[in-house]
């Protein structure tokens, strides 16, 4: 009669169980969670809901990410600390990104764009009604001011090309002094993204109705804005969570354009002295600009045409005079995109 002995028994056991647990951790339900560091452009304001919304909701959570959302200084910082691998990916205007491939063609670990979010720039002109500036033909002659890494600063060039603008004159300063000395008269004009400069001209006693705002994409600057940068380290080791995050990240989009009031809620937890009526209202211009615009609707949220980059990568090239070309093929990928389906987020106008 066949026995097995106890020894060979509890060996059997221990290989058994091993292989069980194996299995499980594995399988898709027991995957090991991945931390993710992101860098947004600014501070918490308005548009930051949308990265907070999705942790809020746990949306990342499902995904199998731990992801860690920091306040940023401005794109350029965000593309910096994303090239040097403190940050897995980023939020960062993208002519900035461009600049800093063409300006440092040897660094090892140069960002890539792949996501999309602010199908335009929310770069524009702004200037008070009584100065007399209606349009950018009026800019000829004027002083206008800007911190020098202002996006809108660095992109005037293109806007003065595509307008016959000359001879303007510019101021720097601290980005909390940008308004005050526009509302105090000490500048003609400012550039700046809209949905910031416009609500902090109105904190500073303006009404917005005495404001002229010349938006870039108005006047012929298709360029792109803001759009999710990541690191090649990240895309090459865990290209599978980057497009968790992706897919977490548009899902989130849907809850914040269906109810931009709730979304700020996420803002408000990490900075509890914002204003939130103020920023409930640059959430919702930032979504009406550059977000839920006719170009976005028409090129699809999230990605970019190829002749559009092409004409943004040359003339960021020349308006920022960089020491190689841009070459756009290197600065953007779809390959990490959610499904169409997935970036069917757009309310249908």
């Amino acid at each position: 009669m066949f026995s097995i002995s106890p020894r060979h028994f509890k060996a059997s056991a221990v290989v058994a169980a091993l292989s069980i647990s194996g299995a499980l951790l594995s399988s898709p339900s027991f995957a090991q969670t991945t931390a993710l560091k992101f860098q947004l452009d600014w501070r918490f304001e308005g548009p930051a809901a949308l990265f907070l919304v999705p942790e809020a909701k746990g949306y990342y959570k499902e995904a199998k990410l731990d992801v860690t959302v920091d306040a940023g200084n401005g794109s350029g910082g965000t593309v910096t600390r994303v090239a040097s691998g403190s940050y897995d990916l980023g939020f960062a205007d993208l002519a900035s990104l461009m600049e800093f491939h063409a300006n440092n063609p040897d660094a090892p670990n140069k960002p890539i764009a792949i996501m999309m979010v602010y199908n335009n720039t929310p770069a524009s002109v702004m200037a008070l009604k009584k100065s007399g500036i209606k349009t950018p033909a009026d800019l000829n002659g004027k002083k206008l001011g800007a911190p020098v890494f202002d996006a809108g600063r660095r992109a005037f060039p293109i806007f003065a090309k595509a307008n016959n603008v000359n001879n303007v004159t510019w101021t720097a300063m601290d980005p909390t002094l940008r308004e005050t000395m526009l509302v105090r008269g000490d500048i003609d004009a400012i550039t700046g993204f809209t949905f910031t400069s416009l609500l902090n001209i109105e904190a500073r006693g303006t009404k917005a109705d005495e404001v002229v705002v010349l938006q870039y994409p108005d006047y012929g600057v298709k360029l792109y804005g803001n759009a999710v940068i990541a690191s090649p380290k990240i895309l090459k080791e865990n290209p599978e969570a980057v497009k968790a995050f992706l897919k977490a990240f548009a899902k989130g989009m849907k809850d914040v354009l269906k109810n931009p009031e709730e979304a700020i809620q996420t803002v408000k937890a990490r900075d509890g002295i914002i204003n939130v009526p103020l920023e409930v209202r640059r959430l919702k211009l930032a979504l009406d600009t550059v977000i839920n615009s006719p170009d976005a609707r028409s090129e699809g949220f999230g990605q970019v045409k190829a002749p559009r980059l092409a004409l943004m990568a040359s003339q960021v090239s020349d308006a920022f005079n960089t020491k190689t070309r841009v070459n756009p093929d290197t600065i953007w990928s779809p390959a990490y995109l959610p499904s169409a389906k997935e970036l069917d987020v757009l309310p249908k106008k």
